[in-house]
């Protein structure tokens, strides 16, 4: 992993896991122990879920750079079908409060969203490259007669 690629992992998984904290609290106070349960699993399933998302984004854009653009649509499309298929199969657990993990999963979901679209906006990526400056270029010649 490259260190852009780092720096906007850690830039949307920040935010994500104070987002986390903040509704373990809130789920504490509202809902007790499970509260806090259910907001800290919510909050590690979107930062699992995306940033292994992002992760492989990256390497797509690496690898198959013509791919992107599809490759990131139906990454996405992806990721919200396995956070809606992680909502349905803990929808009746007892472990710990299911509104605390729903309401936590949907709002990092959504900070990690609008940070990862803060941090591209943010980057410096270069989307042309740059001449080397090593490189010999040919010397321009009038009409030789």
């Amino acid at each position: 992993m490259q260190s852009n690629d780092a720096r906007m992992l850690l830039r949307c998984a920040v935010p994500t896991a104070a987002t986390g904290a903040v509704a373990a609290g809130v789920g504490g106070a509202l809902a007790g122990g499970k509260g806090v349960l259910g907001a800290v699993f919510g909050a590690l399933v979107v930062i699992l879920f995306m940033g292994s998302g992002l992760a492989v984004l990256q390497w797509v854009a690496k690898s198959f750079p013509y791919l992107f653009q599809a490759m990131g649509l139906m990454l996405y499309l992806a990721q919200i079908l396995l956070l809606a298929i992680v909502l349905a199969v803990f929808q009746d657990t007892t472990l710990f409060d299911t509104k605390a993990f729903g309401l936590t999963l949907l709002v990092a979901t959504l900070v990690w969203i609008a940070a990862q679209a803060r941090a591209h906006m943010k980057a410096k990526i270069l989307y042309v490259e740059p001449e080397s400056s090593t490189e010999k270029k040919p010397v321009a010649r009038g009409s030789e007669s």
